[in-house]
């Protein structure tokens, strides 16, 4: 860590030397002076097709602010020359480490809240059809062909294991019914190079990059076959081949994970990214405030996905913080942040393929929150309809479908059909019942399994609970699996 201190006092020490303190405040990543008061993305992606508008800033304590980040690395002791500040009067201001300390006669509180909402980044209206002016990212025929497919795999997946479930066949199930933008825009937007830390409703991104419905089943299952040889509860999928770390259940643990890989990345000079995702209800961890001031200070080229679905649970957002979402507390942290609709397919993609262009370019972190809604229970042992109503959930699914509002997108574009739809429904569903039929088939994880991977020799008191444990299924041989291989 020091040694990157250094290395980046000396960077902007050099630039000062020869732009001039006014020149490098020009090339900031904030636009000051914007006339609308507006924080925008760096000047490097002036033509970024969105803007984290962050309403109803003090013009004058917003250029402090930029003035503050722009020398959070500096040597205090080149600013001396720098000591008042014209604001209407002479201000006093104090050599700080790691910034400017401004002092005024005037005693100010900062606002508890903005008093307007932070804007939200759409393309599609709710028909799909483009709203006027949009600025996005164009993607071709193939990309949104693949991205409507995978967005109806998901969706296929998710009712079929759901129903296998139900029919006791598998113990637990989350679904991401309402959420296919996030997890299919946000990975197509990436590359295979870039590493992905998730909570439980991501496995769209392990769709789009190969994971197939086999191994789905396979996980969910808990057979042989399974990577995490029957471990883990079902959907806590993983894969070293897809750069997909295995899902954790403790809610918000993967984020700070996420910030430490990305900063080994930038330490290796890796052309890459790390892309965590969340919940609204992660926002109420710790690790998720450790995480984002991790971030920041390092400056480490990782990707914040926060899904506000408007329910941790059972518990509205209205219960869980009063700030104006999620993308505001970016800003105070010092990360650039961008409110997006979620179940737009296109802002989705358009925001994440920007967000990772400025994280790997500029090794800055980036937050997007993206607003959509849970239309599934919370998992199989929820019943979301004891704490919302009906009626709520039944207009999320039917008049703010993702996939449905994607795909009149696609097909103004002609690049789908009625005949093409029917294939591919028939096709998957088709797939997915005899990749559960031949998970079924396959024997469980032998007993051995359950004390291996830790140690390289097993320690006695494990070869202790491993003869105690045979020794009961020998006894009581009715009361295990009889698909178990002792």
């Amino acid at each position: 860590m020091a040694f990157y201190l250094k290395n980046s006092r000396n960077i902007i020490n050099n630039l000062k030397s020869k732009v001039g303190l006014s020149s490098l405040m020009k090339q900031h990543s904030c636009s000051c002076l914007n006339h609308n008061n507006y924080c925008r993305f760096p000047a490097s992606t002036a033509t970024s097709p969105f803007a984290p508008q962050l309403n109803n800033l003090d013009l004058n304590s917003h250029k402090r602010g930029c003035l503050f980040m722009s020398q959070r690395f500096e040597s205090t002791i080149a600013e001396k020359q720098f000591a008042s500040v014209q604001n209407g009067e002479d201000n006093q201001a104090l050599d700080f480490p790691g910034g400017k300390i401004i002092f005024s006669p005037d005693m100010r509180f900062l606002s508890e809240s903005p008093s307007a909402h932070t804007y939200c980044f759409r393309v599609l209206d709710d028909n799909g059809q483009l709203i006027k002016q949009s600025n996005y990212i164009q993607v071709s025929e193939e990309i949104a062909v693949k991205m409507y497919s995978d967005m109806v795999t998901l969706q296929t997946m998710d009712t079929i294991f759901y129903e296998a479930q139900r029919q006791g066949r598998i113990s637990f199930y989350v679904t991401t019914i309402g959420e296919e933008a996030i997890n299919i825009a946000s990975a197509a937007a990436l590359t295979s190079d870039d590493f992905v830390f998730p909570q439980y409703r991501e496995p769209g991104v392990l769709i789009w990059r190969g994971f197939t419905l086999q191994e789905f089943a396979n996980q969910c299952f808990g057979n042989r076959a399974d990577y995490g040889k029957g471990r883990q509860m079902p959907i806590h999928y993983g894969s070293n081949k897809h750069k997909y770390f295995t899902v954790s259940s403790t809610i918000a643990t993967q984020i700070p994970h996420a910030v430490g890989a990305a900063y080994s990345l930038k330490m290796d000079k890796k052309d890459a990214c790390v892309v965590t995702y969340f919940g609204d209800g992660g926002t109420s961890e710790g690790d998720f405030h450790a995480a984002l001031n991790f971030a920041a200070v390092t400056e480490a080229p990782v990707i914040f996905i926060c899904r506000n679905n408007g329910w941790a649970i059972s518990t509205p957002t209205s219960d869980q913080f009063r700030s104006d979402g999620i993308a505001v507390r970016g800003q105070a942290y010092g990360v650039q942040s961008i409110r997006v609709d979620g179940n737009d397919a296109l802002a989705m993609y358009s925001a994440v393929h920007t967000a990772r262009k400025m994280a790997v370019n500029e090794h800055r972190p980036i937050l997007i929150e993206a607003v959509t809604y849970r239309v599934g229970h919370h998992s199989t042992s929820d019943d979301s309809t004891k704490y919302r109503p009906a009626e709520e959930i039944e207009w999320w699914r039917m008049a703010r479908d993702p996939v449905t509002r994607f795909r009149k997108w696609v097909e103004s574009n002609g690049w789908w059909s009625s005949e093409a739809e029917t294939q591919l429904r028939s096709s998957i569903r088709n797939q997915l019942l005899h990749a559960i039929q031949m998970a079924e088939k396959v024997e469980k994880p032998p007993v051995e399994e359950l004390f291996t991977d830790v140690y390289d020799d097993l320690p006695s008191n494990l070869r202790e609970q491993e003869k105690l444990l045979r020794e009961t299924i020998s006894r009581h041989p009715q009361d295990f699996p009889a698909d178990v291989p002792h």
